[in-house]
């Protein structure tokens, strides 16, 4: 499909509509404190969408990719007040910054509502995963970390892209967002937003099923995020969310876990496939926490909004990429070496052992292994603290080593 034919075919003045609804909601213009660089050529680009990358200094090989998604009016610059630029700097691992363009969409909404582009190669699914595509071909990225999050709109399109490519998404985080193929017009977009569509379970994972039929490779795991305040995006969403991803996983609606983080309601269903926070007493946006604490990320605006817990942080952890990139270095007194961190040191000889050995058996062994520790009857991964259920030996887990005594559930394990 041509660009002209999609922006002739589009309804724009359908879509005007809607966006005008939610445009007043997603009036951020802040400029960015990190430097973009913008990539032209990564595709044939069916979606007429602009790419952005950020590229951290001395970066490891095999590092992790994240796709983040703004919402309406937003701008990929403006989206990295969520924190996941300086996270990546920290952590090492590569950020792009997908952008829509007002020719797509009057408000620059991601168009989550639109048949041509939220399916299995086409229009702005297709787009996003060649971005994906360009990073791999010019960077040592670990195909299997490859994520994606994204605000509202961006949220919607989050599923969008777990749905169409779970061969290239290990895990998703939408925030505000709902369901894939909650809407496939504009007039059912309304609704779906507010006050959202109840489907059952099964109707929801076979929606998603569809995305890509006749998958049967690892499924992507899935962090859902929403403000118990939020009236543009009725929190409903959230609930149709966790059931189709946990239909898809084939794991029980009922949570294996309940605890809170940070103060907020947190639940984790099946072995740490899906997690929902619900963030009691906000309103629409993504949810960050200001600071230099280690477990702090983010600067507030409109939509972005500073509530004590820095959710990119933490949707890190649950995917399990805190950990660095594919190799760990060890450096013993001598010549100069530059560390996954960034550090440079003086050091006789340099010893690099690759890491991601898995491991799969039960919690309990895990935990006297010392690859996981107990914490109150639950066994948690050692570096990631991810929770893998109950600390006994009828729980299995995959644990693949990512660093010096840093492990994370991968279900890909053999």
């Amino acid at each position: 499909m041509s660009v002209d034919f999609k922006k002739q075919n589009k309804a724009s003045f359908r879509k005007a509509a809607i966006v005008a609804a939610i445009a007043p909601l997603f009036a951020l213009s802040a400029s960015s404190a990190w430097a973009l660089t913008q990539v032209t050529g990564f595709g044939s680009n069916p979606g007429a969408l602009t790419m952005y990358k950020h590229v951290p200094a001395s970066m490891p090989a095999n590092a992790p990719l994240v796709v983040a998604m703004h919402g309406c009016t937003q701008s990929a610059s403006a989206y990295e007040a969520t924190g996941w630029t300086a996270l990546a700097n920290t952590y090492k691992f590569y950020v792009v910054y997908p952008e829509q363009i007002s020719g797509n969409n009057q408000n620059k909404c991601f168009n989550w509502f639109e048949p041509g582009d939220i399916g299995r190669g086409a229009g702005e699914a297709l787009s996003i995963k060649q971005m994906v595509d360009n990073m791999k071909a010019n960077y040592s990225i670990d195909a299997n970390r490859v994520y994606v999050t994204g605000l509202s709109a961006g949220g919607y399109m989050v599923n969008v892209m777990l749905a169409t490519y779970p061969d290239v998404f290990a895990g998703g985080a939408p925030f505000s967002g709902g369901p894939y193929k909650c809407a496939t017009s504009m007039n059912a977009a309304f609704s779906c937003m507010s006050p959202g569509v109840d489907k059952t379970p099964a109707a929801w994972g076979d929606l998603a099923r569809g995305g890509y039929s006749g998958y049967t490779g690892r499924k992507p795991k899935v962090s859902i995020w929403h403000g118990d305040a939020d009236y543009t995006v009725k929190q409903m969403n959230q609930v149709e969310e966790m059931e189709q991803w946990t239909n898809y996983h084939g794991v029980s609606q009922t949570a294996t876990t309940s605890n809170t983080v940070a103060g907020f309601p947190h639940k984790v269903y099946g072995s740490g496939l899906v997690e929902t926070y619900t963030i009691t007493g906000m309103g629409h946006g993504t949810p960050v926490d200001p600071g230099t604490g280690s477990t702090q990320c983010g600067t507030a605006g409109a939509y972005i909004l500073d509530v004590n817990i820095c959710s990119s942080y933490y949707v890190s952890q649950f995917w399990g990429i805190l950990g660095g990139g594919g190799t760990t270095t060890t450096t013993v007194a001598g010549t100069t070496s530059t560390t996954s961190s960034g550090t440079t040191t003086t050091t006789a000889t340099t010893t690099t052992t690759t890491a991601g050995a898995c491991y799969k058996t039960s919690n309990y062994t895990h935990v006297t292994s010392g690859r996981a520790y107990n914490s109150s009857g639950y066994a948690k991964a050692n570096g990631s603290n991810q929770n893998m259920g109950l600390n006994n030996t009828f729980y299995t887990t995959k644990l693949r080593k990512t660093g010096t005594n840093y492990y994370v559930i991968d279900n890909t394990c053999p």
